[in-house]
């Protein structure tokens, strides 16, 4: 089973660079969007449709902000939207697609970048978001939780650590959040399968020619309880995507 997440950095815009062509070569059995930026009736899901694919989609109340989406080739039992956190749910940040042998729970994490008042916000998503995970880790044994973090986890995840020390998605206080998450049980997919392979990005800057020199972030992830690492056979990122300032990355499991 192969699955995809991407944050798409508006799924109208991705589908005029050849999105839809693009899932047709892959065939994932499963993709995650992030970043839609569109309400559902402006989401021509028959795209999505016409190859196989059931569609889902959790967007935000604001116009053209955040939202996200799975496409998924087979029917999940049940599909959740949002974490029952109304400050969170406004944004359309959540979904959770329930399939018979895993539930997986496709994330857009807030950015920080914008000032203190997203930072504060950010923090807060972060707490409130461990315990959504935690309490589903009680019901679902069998966890997959993709998406895009904002956050680096270590000074290898991203291009110029020193310089950014002192940037949302590279804070201590977030990267103490990740060390926290991979504490309790969630495996870092990527690290697993390659835990020292340097200089691989996930997102870039759209300034000063970032993404061709490779002067990038990991910030996306895919995260995975313990119990499904015997099933996991491969992750990867795939920078050569080009349809948004992130890249898709993926994994290959059971």
């Amino acid at each position: 089973m192969k699955i995809i997440s991407y944050n798409v950095n508006g799924i109208r815009a991705a589908i005029k660079k050849d999105l839809v062509g693009y899932i047709q070569q892959e065939q994932p059995d499963i993709l995650c969007f992030q970043e839609t930026k569109a309400h559902i009736i402006d989401i021509d899901a028959v795209l999505f449709e016409s190859l196989g694919y059931h569609t889902f989609w959790n967007s935000a109340e604001k116009k053209g902000y955040s939202g996200v989406g799975i496409i998924s080739k087979i029917n999940p039992k049940n599909v959740i939207m949002g974490c029952e956190i109304p400050k969170i749910d406004f944004e359309g940040r959540v979904i959770t697609a329930v399939y018979d042998n895993f539930v997986l729970v496709n994330t857009y994490f807030p950015s920080g970048t914008s000032g203190e008042e997203r930072q504060a916000y950010k923090m807060e998503f972060l707490e409130a978001y461990l315990h959504f995970i935690e309490k589903l880790k009680k019901t679902y044994k069998k966890v997959i939780i993709c998406g895009d973090y904002n956050i680096c986890h270590r000074e290898i995840d991203i291009h110029d650590p020193k310089g950014n020390k002192n940037n949302s998605g590279f804070l201590p206080e977030e990267r103490a959040w990740m060390d926290t998450w991979f504490g309790l049980g969630m495996i870092d997919t990527f690290r697993h399968i390659y835990p020292e392979e340097k200089a691989q990005y996930s997102w870039w800057s759209q300034r000063f020619n970032a993404r061709a020199n490779n002067k990038g972030w990991r910030i996306d992830y895919f995260s995975i309880t313990e119990n499904l690492l015997p099933e996991l056979k491969s992750a990867a990122i795939h920078p050569e995507v080009k349809h948004s300032d992130h890249c898709p990355i993926s994994i290959q499991i059971f």
